[in-house]
């Protein structure tokens, strides 16, 4: 974690933002997508380093601040309902210390003497999906997920079908109205047997659909269209508290919990109520041991002050109640063998090694595989196929490996491929990054279908009608392997028509929208190759110096000649100027033309690059604009633009006339500030520069014609 004393504001305003970005992207990844890509230790020092910052420079913390969020707001496609009463998240203690120091702030908020008793509550903190079940007159009504905190996803006629859930509640003293809250989640067994009846069911074992653990198919099973996709899955319950209500039945925690499990809904069995910390942590110890053997995965024990009159006195932060946190389990480890490191290729070129276990058990689950992220990584620790590693499983994404047992055994040291696995082309590494990347680009196999898929999209050339699944289905078939071949699909006509999902009608309609993009857009088509760094103004930027794609491919050469003749010692600092000198276009650095260089370097390339060219005519570049009121003027745009992207609003500014910078300035003129415009806006707002809406925007572009 950097040293909050060592950053300038500046530096700080800048890591804060990336914070918020990063710790946004992994909320929708869990709660949205329920793919997480980090630990849940890797979440919680992301967090971790975000409060310490804030905590530094109270005077940067962000209207977007992860403090200031709760799980992610939902994008699926089933009914979002509002939540009578906010579904709050939890704060997190790691160490006995975390839990001792959270007693003491429960007794100096409450101003009680040092030694008071404070009775909490302590139970363990299941691992699945989190659910609202709102009950009235004692009948199931509504079941949410809880999605952003404010909103969630309407489940309620999936929950109705999980045999946990009763719907009517019974027994004494039910209130008007109350709302339950708890777990969705799926065993560890049912777990493993839903997998194998996934795979066993399939038509193809080896495509079949399989869960990544327990969390992701509770989730998954319950965010359904089809409620009968959830009837066939295992899914449980597990109250641990409540919302909205017009009554309580007791005047604790503990007290209302009985009540709950008294209606008929379940509770934790391993849920008690303690007065000191001893007790609280002895309680906490127990369930660590048993964590392994318990049904379900757990990740922490969650404790809560009893009395609910101070619960109330205690009140909430912005995204947690005062009176309550989690403490959350150590990453659990295990020792065993590295057999071997394998590359991957991703879909964008990227090389990631996985390092292949012999199998172990780390808390409950077998690990055969371990992410080893990059290159870097592997020469930190030294690793080698043979190595005797301890292994790290924190959360349940793919685990790591956190010590090398070995690495003094004298064997050679493990040496990263320098080409791509699947291609055989080159493989590179840019100046400062830490990922090795394929430059086979338009004929690697590993990134045929993202590269196909960016080529012919709204963004690129805009074929209409040619999506993912046509894609997929013409790589499938072989008709299609690169660009060019979209061109010669009309061979494949007769072959065509008469395929499930495809007509005559719907044939020629395609065959003639790729026949319109004989002539495309030349900046358009160089975005759409994915030459790395190269994004749509990057095309536009060299285009408009360079005119036509030849020119480009000239400036490639050119730089290959001026790397090929630098001086041996030479700073790659003074190449890149060179390099950024020679290109001669504002905005565009030594990056790009690297980028290009290496496309160019690769013969592969090349030859797609020149059968795309036998197919396509596109004609010179020129920018047409049109007056307007921003002719001449510098356009910044900020925040999250909500109906086009911030490429296609340069586009336009560029149009228009104006130039669009990325950063403000004393010679911006306007800036666009759409939601969660940040330190942009404050910098405009300080310069006195006139700052206006999307909307206001789309006003300036409908009114230029």
């Amino acid at each position: 974690m950097i040293d909050p004393a060592t950053l300038s504001d500046a530096d700080a305003a800048n890591r804060l933002m990336r914070l918020a970005r990063e710790v946004a992207k992994h909320n929708r990844l869990y709660h949205d997508d329920d793919a997480p890509e980090i630990t849940d230790a890797a979440y919680d020092a992301l967090i971790a380093e975000n409060n310490a910052l804030e905590a530094a420079f109270p005077h940067l913390v962000r209207a977007d601040s992860p403090n200031a969020q709760v799980g992610a707001a939902p994008t699926s496609a089933l009914k979002k309902v509002a939540h009578a009463q906010r579904m709050m998240s939890l704060d997190n203690g790691f160490a006995d210390a975390d839990i001792s120091e959270f007693i003491a702030r429960v007794r100096r908020f409450l101003a009680l003497a040092e030694d008071a008793p404070v009775a909490l509550t302590a139970e363990p903190k299941i691992d699945g999906l989190s659910c609202s079940l709102r009950y009235e007159k004692g009948e199931l009504v509504l079941a949410a997920t809880r999605g952003d905190g404010a909103t969630g996803e309407d489940v309620t006629a999936n929950v109705r079908t999980i045999a946990d859930i009763p719907d009517r509640l019974t027994g004494e003293a039910v209130p008007d109205l109350f709302e339950v809250r708890g777990e969705v989640y799926m065993a560890k067994a049912d777990f493993t047997a839903l997998n194998a009846r996934l795979m066993a069911e399939a038509d193809e074992p080896e495509k079949a659909r399989q869960f990544a653990n327990p969390r992701n198919a509770a989730a998954g099973s319950l965010r359904q269209k089809d409620a009968s996709v959830t009837a066939s899955r295992p899914l449980r319950f597990l109250a641990h508290g409540w919302g909205a209500h017009s009554d309580l039945p007791a005047d604790t925690q503990l007290g209302v919990m009985q009540a709950i499990a008294a209606w008929g809904l379940p509770v934790s069995d391993m849920l008690v109520r303690v007065e000191t910390l001893d007790a609280l942590l002895a309680h906490y110890r127990g369930i660590e041991r048993a964590r392994a053997d318990l049904p379900f995965d757990i990740d922490g024990v969650v404790y809560k002050v009893d009395r609910l009159d101070w619960q109330a006195r205690l009140g909430f932060v912005a995204k947690a109640p005062r009176w309550a946190i989690a403490h959350k389990f150590p990453a659990e480890r295990a020792q065993t063998t590295l057999e071997a490191i394998d590359i991957q290729v991703g879909r964008t070129g990227k090389l990631t090694p996985v390092g292949r276990l012999t199998p172990v058990t780390v808390g409950g689950v077998v690990v055969s595989n371990v992410t080893l992220h990059n290159a870097d990584e592997i020469a930190r620790l030294g690793v080698r196929p043979g190595d005797r590693v301890v292994v790290q499983r924190a959360g349940d994404v793919i685990p790591q490996v956190v010590e090398n047992l070995s690495r003094d055994e004298a064997r050679a040291p493990y040496v990263f491929l320098a080409q791509c696995p699947i291609c055989q082309s080159e493989a590179v590494r840019e100046e400062g990054e830490v990922d090795y990347r394929c430059t086979g680009g338009l004929i690697c196999p590993a990134q045929r279908f993202e590269r196909l898929r960016h080529f012919v999209s709204r963004v690129a050339l805009d074929i209409e009608g040619l999506g993912e699944k046509s894609i997929q289905e013409f790589l499938d078939l072989g008709w299609i392997t690169e660009p060019a071949d979209i061109f010669r699909l009309k061979r494949h006509r007769a072959d065509l028509v008469g395929r499930e999902g495809w007509k005559e009608k719907s044939v020629d309609n395609l065959l003639a929208a790729i026949e319109a993009k004989r002539a495309p857009d030349a900046a358009r088509l160089l975005f759409g190759l994915g030459i790395r760094h190269v994004g749509a103004v990057t095309a536009r930027d060299l285009l408009k110096r360079y005119t036509t794609l030849e020119g480009v491919r000239a400036l490639a050469h050119e730089i290959m000649a001026l790397r090929a003749a630098a001086p041996e010692g030479e700073t790659q600092a003074k190449r890149d100027k060179a390099i950024a000198e020679h290109i001669g276009v504002e905005n565009v650095g030594a990056a790009v033309g690297h980028a290009l260089a290496d496309f160019f370097h690769e013969p592969h390339n090349v030859t797609a690059w020149e059968d795309l060219l036998s197919e396509v005519s596109p004609p010179p570049y020129v920018v047409e604009t049109t007056a307007s009121a921003v002719t001449g003027k510098t356009i910044v745009f900020t925040g999250k633009l909500e109906t086009m992207s911030r490429d296609e609003a340069k586009a336009q500014a560029e149009r228009l006339g104006a130039k669009a910078a990325g950063s403000v300035s004393a010679k911006t003129d306007l800036v666009v500030a759409g939601p969660g415009a940040g330190s942009k806006l404050k910098q405009a707002s300080a310069l006195g520069i006139e700052v206006i809406s999307e909307e206001a925007w789309a006003e300036i572009v409908r009114a230029a014609g």
